[in-house]
């Protein structure tokens, strides 16, 4: 059997983590755990429409709110796009919807770093299972 060097084994945890991070649920899809990234990609998905609806897209806020900027951009790189458009006063909320829409949203990316971070780790220890002799 074949053993994939150090060097292989970090690229594909990268790629892994990557896809993760592209399309909520990817990295578990390169996994070929289906069913995990479905239901990854729906309760992502969903909860951060609804931080959409509930505060519109104005919530997503690179300047005035940077922490939870942060956390928001851990959906996907798509995030940043808003980000930039949404950098003008244009698109300002105020009140009780931005913090509940910057809470629905900054969970959503949490949320995924922490699903990001279990693909990488069920892909690290399928890789030492492997090389195990």
């Amino acid at each position: 059997m074949a053993q994939r060097s150090k060097e292989g084994h970090y690229l594909m945890l990268f790629i892994i983590g990557l896809a993760g991070w592209l399309v909520p649920g990817g990295g578990h899809l390169v996994l070929r755990m289906n069913r995990h990234a479905v239901v990854i990609f729906i309760t992502i998905a969903v909860t951060f429409a609804i931080g959409l609806y509930i505060g519109s897209v104005g919530v997503i806020n690179p300047v005035g709110a940077k922490p939870w900027y942060v956390a928001q951009i851990m959906n996907t790189p798509a995030v940043a796009a808003l980000g930039q458009m949404t950098k003008t006063e244009e698109y300002a909320v105020y009140g009780r919807p931005n913090e509940i829409g910057q809470i629905y949203t900054s969970i959503a990316g949490l949320l995924n770093l922490l699903c990001i971070v279990n693909a990488v780790y069920l892909a690290h220890l399928r890789g030492t299972e492997s090389a195990a002799p």
